[in-house]
């Protein structure tokens, strides 16, 4: 069965290894964590160390924006649409 480790928990290990270069195999003995899973979190620490820990609901702000850019354009083709449907008709009854 997996463990689950809270995000600061997982920053602090981060931390120790990027920032005070402590051996990744030190910190797995003393906290009883596989190496495997420490490089993981130290290569999502990397690749974005402001908020490397998203998931379980949490959301990049990139994928946030991007879903509420979808949304709207799904809701303005809608209104477009209705826009159109009512300009034919109003056209077809001035004639």
């Amino acid at each position: 069965m997996a463990k689950n480790f809270d995000q600061a928990y997982k920053l602090e290990i981060c931390k120790r290894v990027v920032e005070n270069k402590e051996s990744v195999a030190a910190i797995a003995r003393e906290a009883g964590i596989h190496e495997n899973t420490i490089y993981s979190w130290v290569s999502r620490y990397r690749q974005n160390n402001s908020k490397p820990f998203v998931g379980s609901g949490h959301v990049k702000s990139e994928d946030e924006d991007i879903k509420r850019l979808i949304k709207e354009n799904r809701e303005l083709k809608e209104e477009n649409e209705i826009l159109k449907k009512a300009a034919a008709y109003f056209a077809k009854n001035q004639k």
